[in-house]
């Protein structure tokens, strides 16, 4: 009688990256302990890392094609993560890199928005176009008005018109599919827009005048803006043919501000009763090269291409760890969630590694973009403005 050998190493071996696995999985997360700003408490630990991605995504678990079981499609980071409330459960449309420098879309959950995020078994499945997209990342999720989740992602493709030779420059524009379960994903045609490539998009959640409202961001190339930038606004008639139309740039580039370089949308804004709340990134060129910080403003509610408030300087910026990474000093963010009773979870990349919640109030919020001092753009203007706000403070005691 043949009897199969138990390799002890490779049931060993597993046993030790499975517990190790779901210790990390399962570890609690705290807010930080410091007294921080009033405004936000970020939370220790980061909710989602390359670590976290499924050992049946990472391992041949056969013993026969694996014996020693190596790992054998590496995860080099989970960053850029839409977000949404779906099913009582708190959902993340991940981007998830992998070591061979391509990127796709994975969801994961979590049963309290702030630990114990899990993926699900597979990653998203997005139809493709008549030209395939090459990469695809940072999808924003928006629970439309019309009954449609829709994913508005980057879509990336090498650029025909590259000089020979040249392996790198490539064309930029925003993929659009929509579901109704988070699995089954329709794709619609890219979106087209006349006013150059568009890495950063994402839909308004309501129709405006019974149309589709769309926030952008030109620029000229894949990296270099050239004449373009800043936070478009231009409408849809219908998705199915999603031409962008009368589109204007609601928040522009100015110079010596933390977006001086390029700025743009993150998540979809959200609505309360004084206005929209808008997240989005800032970028400046430094020594060290760009810094990507997070900024909030907010528009008019009955007119969304109108801004009534814009706190000045970063709202968010890379801190400790956040520091490190692929892409060091950035700070991301294309996903927030609003819960029924008012709490906000922001989730943010850091330097193009490792995902981040932190967790503040619709209340807090509307406090902070409509109560922090508007940027002077002059050196002496910021100084006055300390000394208006230390001779209130005197005035009272």
């Amino acid at each position: 009688m043949n009897t199969k050998t138990i390799n002890t190493d490779f049931q060993k071996r597993k046993i030790e990256i499975r517990n190790e696995f779901q210790q990390l999985i399962e570890q609690k997360n705290e807010p930080q302990s410091s007294v921080g700003n009033g405004i936000f408490e970020r939370y220790k630990n980061p909710i989602l890392t390359a670590k976290h991605a499924p050992i049946e995504w990472r391992y041949d678990l056969n013993e026969t094609t694996n014996p020693l079981l190596m790992e054998r499609i590496g995860v080099n980071a989970t960053l850029n993560s839409g977000a949404m409330k779906w099913k009582n459960k708190y959902i993340l449309a991940v981007r998830v890199e992998g070591y061979d420098r391509k990127s796709f879309i994975a969801i994961a959950e979590s049963p309290n928005g702030i630990d114990n995020f899990k993926f699900w078994d597979k990653p998203c499945v997005l139809p493709q176009t008549e030209e395939p997209d090459t990469n695809v990342y940072d999808m924003r999720l928006v629970n439309h008005e019309d009954g449609w989740i829709y994913g508005v992602f980057c879509t990336e493709r090498k650029d025909p018109n590259a000089a020979k030779g040249d392996t790198s420059s490539a064309i930029a524009n925003a993929g659009i599919v929509r579901t109704k379960d988070l699995v089954n994903w329709e794709r619609l045609p890219d979106l087209i827009s006349n006013t150059g490539q568009q890495r950063n998009v994402v839909f308004h959640p309501e129709f405006v005048n019974g149309k589709y409202a769309v926030y952008t961001r030109p620029q000229d190339g894949f990296i270099d803006i050239g004449n373009g930038g800043g936070i478009g606004l231009g409408y849809i008639d219908d998705m199915t043919n999603p031409i962008v139309q009368n589109e204007t740039i609601i928040y522009g580039k100015q110079y010596h501000t933390v977006y001086e370089l390029k700025n743009g949308l993150g998540p979809a804004p959200i609505k309360t009763s004084k206005g929209w709340l808008h997240l989005a990134h800032g970028v400046r060129n430094t020594a060290a090269g760009l810094r990507y910080t997070l900024y909030m403003f907010m528009t008019d509610l009955n007119d969304i291409s109108k801004v009534i408030y814009k706190p000045a300087g970063h709202f968010m910026a890379p801190e400790g760890i956040e520091r490190g990474g692929d892409v060091s000093n950035v700070l991301f963010s294309n996903g927030w969630i609003e819960d029924e009773d008012g709490i906000v979870f922001i989730y943010y990349a850091s330097s193009d590694t490792r995902m981040h919640v932190a967790v503040s109030t619709v209340e807090k919020l509307i406090d902070y973009v409509m109560n922090t001092p508007e940027d002077t753009f002059t050196s002496a203007g910021s100084v006055n403005t300390i000394i208006e706000q230390v001779n209130k403070n005197k005035a009272i005691l």
